[in-house]
């Protein structure tokens, strides 16, 4: 098996000068993958080889003798031809005068022979050999090998192995367990003009700009802070949901300051054999101190910063926590930071532990949140660049229809508009490719399935209440799209967005939603007088959002201002509460569940006209957006509570 390639240090390096110029000296690569690595260690087993085989033959005293029959042995004792002969027994070996062609046809000649007299034999040999002045000698006349020539020739191999072994072995020392995690120094790269990330390519983050700012003045003028005694921040926690651009945000922190950027994944540094990680972390910051100041980034830091004492190793031994208590120091021990900013980044931040959460460690723990309307046209301005926009396009629009999205997501959004694009040979992105892309990223992709008349029928009935339910009921969510096209695992969506973000929930607008939800399956129920198993995920919403309201934010009498069921999910609920209150949650949450039932089924019935009119509409465009669906309803499109 040949020796595994160095996968080189468990960091990136970013904008750190090069070797000769203030950068941190560079030690020569080694290992197979390197220029010349493989020939070398092919000619080094060659070598190894030819050597081994050269001693053998030395030690082994050259060719032996040749086994010869009895009768070839008496014939050249009768020919005069027996120089001297050695006897042990009835073996016999000796040496002959002249050489001797071998019998029974082989071909060649022989000098030295080895035979065995018969025990039967009653010839004269003795006689004969004294009266041709053959010698007989008491010593062998071919000489056997030494015990030391034995010894070596049984540890030759032993020994060749050992050595490719140990070469071998050497040549793995930058990996994972040749050399327990002793890696090289991080390849340097020089900052390239224009390359790196800074301020400029963040958007709709305006205030966690702002106290990152902080940081970026220290790192490029520290003197100020100095003459008044201020300390530069330790460590800046970026807390947040996923894909909200905390990774970003630390590139252009260090871009803007123009410092080396030292990026690290923290489920790098944990290995199988306990003390990689405190090795590696100690590398990491020792390379980050030698072009300080600089700034350290480690990615999902909740992977080694959990809370430490819960389900420790047997024996006591936790690869994770020795690699926490390593961070630990390093940002704050006995060494110190010495110019070095440590930015971490985790969508956990609840879980991590108080020692390295505490001032002096991560002085500043920064919340990144989804952005506003405002920030996601800002995000779009920016992911849109290189993308040919048509002249109807209003990214305006667009950001006022993604309400919750983050970064990445509003990335992804412009992508799929130009894919989108590409498929229908345009050579601009326009409105009609930014909503299909929306639809498909929200709703799901469209399936080409054959669905019966009556169950399209059914499922436009279904999707008639969902819309009708948000038209009529104050203060929902207005509208956008109604479709029977099958998406996803729905066989139809009705799609609602807000006119404005929102924060915070009254109990009004959460009933609204649980009726809109509840639509669906009240129109089947006041149509056809049955239902179907097409409302699972209208009812899990509404058992969230219900169970929400009760539990979680006091808006039932009975139980009161209380939190009765736990925000996280994993923890089981009779853990947080006593039977009787979670009895209590669950009547309240069905009481409010039947009244917002028994209001839909109201409104609906009331409303007969419209959803059959929707419904039909439905029937005959399969998809309808938000002024088709508000005409054919009947409904006049009014502002929500929030315009």
């Amino acid at each position: 098996m040949p020796p595994r390639p160095d996968p080189g240090p468990p960091w990136r390096a970013e904008g750190t000068p090069p070797p000769g110029r203030g950068g941190p000296p560079q030690k020569p690569q080694r290992g197979p993958n390197v220029p010349g690595g493989w020939p070398r260690l092919l000619l080094t087993m060659l070598v190894v080889f030819l050597i081994t085989d050269l001693l053998l033959s030395l030690f082994t005293g050259g060719p032996g003798s040749t086994k010869v029959p009895y009768t070839e042995f008496t014939k050249q004792v009768a020919a005069n031809n027996v120089k001297d002969v050695y006897s042990k027994g009835d073996a016999i070996q000796g040496d002959l005068k002249e050489k001797a062609p071998k019998p029974d046809g082989d071909s060649g000649t022989y000098s030295s022979f080895d035979t065995q007299r018969p025990s039967w034999a009653e010839d004269q040999l003795w006689q004969q050999l004294s009266g041709n002045g053959v010698t007989i000698t008491a010593k062998p006349v071919v000489q056997g090998q030494s015990f030391l020539v034995n010894l070596l020739l049984s540890l030759a191999p032993v020994a060749l192995l050992l050595g490719l072994w140990m070469l071998v072995a050497r040549r793995m020392s930058s990996g994972a367990l040749g050399g327990l995690g002793r890696r090289g120094p991080p390849k340097p790269v020089a900052p390239e003009e224009g390359k790196r990330t800074t301020f400029s390519d963040v958007a709709g983050i305006d205030e966690v700009e702002a106290q990152l700012t902080e940081v970026v003045d220290y790192l490029k003028n520290p003197a100020p802070f100095q003459r008044m005694g201020a300390r530069m921040p330790g460590g800046v926690l970026l807390a947040g949901p996923p894909g909200t651009g905390k990774t970003l945000l630390a590139r252009a922190v260090a871009g803007e300051a123009n410092v080396p950027f030292f990026s690290a994944s923290a489920s790098e540094f944990i290995e199988m054999i306990v003390g990689v990680g405190a090795s590696r972390v100690r590398e990491l910051f020792a390379e980050a101190r030698k072009v300080a100041p600089s700034i350290v980034f480690i990615d999902e830091i909740d992977t080694i910063g959990r809370a430490r004492g819960r389900g420790a190793a047997v024996g006591g031994h936790d690869e994770r926590e020795q690699t926490l208590n390593q961070i630990l120091t390093e940002m704050d021990g006995f060494t110190g930071s010495e110019g070095v900013v440590v930015v971490a980044a985790t969508n956990r931040a609840d879980i991590l532990d108080p020692a390295l959460t505490r001032p002096g460690r991560f002085d500043r723990v920064v919340q990144v949140a989804p952005p506003d309307k405002a920030g996601r046209e800002s995000i779009l301005k920016i992911h849109t660049r290189r993308i040919p926009l048509a002249p109807d396009a209003d990214l305006r629009q667009v950001a006022a229809l993604t309400p919750g999205m983050t970064g990445a997501d509003l990335a992804n959004l412009a992508n799929e508009a130009a894919l989108l694009a590409v498929a229908r040979h345009r050579t601009d992105v326009g409105p009609a490719e930014f909503s299909a892309a929306l639809e498909k990223i929200q709703l799901g992709a469209e399936r080409p399935v054959l669905i019966p008349e009556e169950d399209r029928r059914r499922t436009a009935y279904h999707e008639s209440g969902h819309a009708l339910l948000g038209m009529l009921q104050p203060g929902a969510d207005p509208v956008r799209k109604v479709t029977i096209v099958p998406r996803g695992r729905a066989l139809g969506v009705t799609l609602s967005t807000p006119e404005n973000d929102r924060y915070s929930h009254t109990e009004d607008y959460l009933r609204g939603r649980i009726c809109g939800a509840l639509g669906g399956i009240a129109a089947e129920q006041v149509v056809y007088g049955d239902v179907t198993t097409g409302a699972e995920s209208d009812l899990e919403q509404v058992t969230a959002i219900a169970r929400g309201m009760v539990g979680r934010w006091g808006m039932s009498e009975r139980i009161g201002r209380l939190v009765a069921i736990p925000e996280d999910a994993s923890q089981a609920y009779g853990l947080s509460a006593a039977p009787a209150t979670l009895d209590a949650v669950d009547s309240e949450v069905r009481r409010i569940v039947a009244e917002c039932y028994e209001k839909t089924v109201r409104t609906l019935i009331e409303n007969r006209e419209r959803l059959d009119a929707l419904a039909t509409a439905l029937m005959e465009h399969e998809s309808l957006d938000e002024a088709d669906a508000y005409r054919a309803a009947g409904v006049p499109r009014q502002g929500t509570a929030d315009e």
